[in-house]
């Protein structure tokens, strides 16, 4: 049985909300962005991708707080999202100046690899409107008070866009544990993004503030050292080889330090080449830890948004109330299958979904 006392279905308008900046994301398909002459355009962020997964492929009732200019790169985004079908009723639009010298949109190029070349990305994301957004622009008690939601979460990629972003998160975790809506982080440490602001120095100093605010922490073994300050014995230099008996122990201190986390949650993946990747996961609950089963040599088609399609699947189990095992099990395989189509967001079913969890193969249905 869980800790977490997750609030009733029928007291909440939404089942779950999430704060974070979405970009566009440019992908020039089996080709690189130095050399290519096309892209094709998706939407995605660290945060949202969770969110759009629990709506479109879970079937349950989301939101997203974010802030956009207002040009037509932003529409096409805000278009991309109604395509998802996540609720943008808390989006702040802010007018733009026209060249982007106050405000815009965030970018973000990706290419997949392939083989032993890794996926490559480059963001464009310095002074948007998401960035800026300071505490105070956003109602929290509208949004978890009269409206109601069974379900926050956010993390250490929107924390790490500017200065005022930790203080809009912490703001709105305040406000959720205030009215019962249980508060999911994932750490998902970003170098690019933290290096010209303090680094890792400046990450742990954020992420230590907001850890008391957190029930369920989400991230995976580099996470936990470079955000939070936790060691990892058994882990080599590149981050590829995890001794999990270790990793169980270091879970074990971060619960003794921050004993409000409730549940900890993390992917294990080995990258065997940028196309195939062992997988799996682990998850701390209750005081006891629940395995995914691992998939070894998983092909990987685009491995961007498989970690947020991991929290979406859990996040699912638990909302459904199937428990710590299963949820575990619907993250794994929900991130096993959205890393087999392009783009950062799950294009699967509920029912691939169970189907891989009940182990069935590649065989085509007809």
């Amino acid at each position: 049985m869980s800790e977490l006392r997750i609030r009733e279905k029928d007291q909440c308008r939404w089942d779950a909300v999430a704060l974070g900046e979405v970009m566009l994301r440019l992908d020039p398909g089996d080709g690189r962005i130095h050399t290519t002459r096309h892209f094709q355009v998706w939407e995605g962020g660290g945060e949202y991708n969770v969110v759009r997964g629990l709506r479109r492929c879970f079937g349950l009732t989301t939101a997203v707080v974010t802030a956009f200019a207002d040009n037509p790169v932003g529409r096409l985004v805000q278009d991309l999202i109604y395509q998802g079908g996540v609720d943008q009723s808390h989006v702040r639009w802010v007018k733009y100046d026209g060249v982007g010298r106050t405000v815009r949109n965030g970018l973000n190029f990706t290419e997949r690899g392939f083989g032993v070349r890794a996926a490559l990305g480059c963001s464009d994301r310095g002074n948007t409107a998401a960035s800026q957004l300071r505490a105070g622009d956003i109602d929290w008690e509208h949004i978890f008070g009269r409206e109601g939601a069974r379900w926050f979460h956010c993390g250490g990629i929107f924390c790490a866009l500017s200065e005022t972003t930790p203080e809009v998160a912490e703001e709105a975790m305040k406000a959720a544990r205030r009215h019962g809506t249980i508060v999911s982080y994932d750490l998902n440490y970003r170098d690019s993004l933290w290096k010209s602001i303090g680094g890792q120095e400046r990450a742990r100093e954020v992420n230590r503030r907001l850890a008391p605010l957190v029930d369920v922490m989400l991230g995976n073994e580099e996470d936990f050292t470079a955000a939070l300050g936790f060691n990892v014995e058994g882990l080599d230099e590149h981050h590829s080889k995890l001794d999990v008996a270790n990793f169980q122990k270091m879970i074990e201190q971060v619960v003794r330090i921050y004993p409000n986390i409730s549940v900890v949650a993390t992917t294990l993946r080995q990258a065997v080449t940028a196309t195939r990747n062992d997988w799996g996961a682990v998850l701390f609950d209750n005081g006891r830890f629940f395995k995914a089963p691992v998939r070894e040599a998983l092909e990987i088609y685009d491995r961007v948004g498989g970690g947020d399609s991991f929290a979406s699947g859990l996040i699912y189990g638990y909302l459904s109330g199937q428990g710590p095992q299963r949820a575990v099990e619907y993250g794994a395989a929900h991130g096993a299958l959205a890393m087999t189509t392009p783009g950062d967001t799950s294009m699967v079913t509920l029912g691939e979904v169970e189907r891989v969890m009940k182990g069935g193969g590649a065989r085509v249905e007809r």
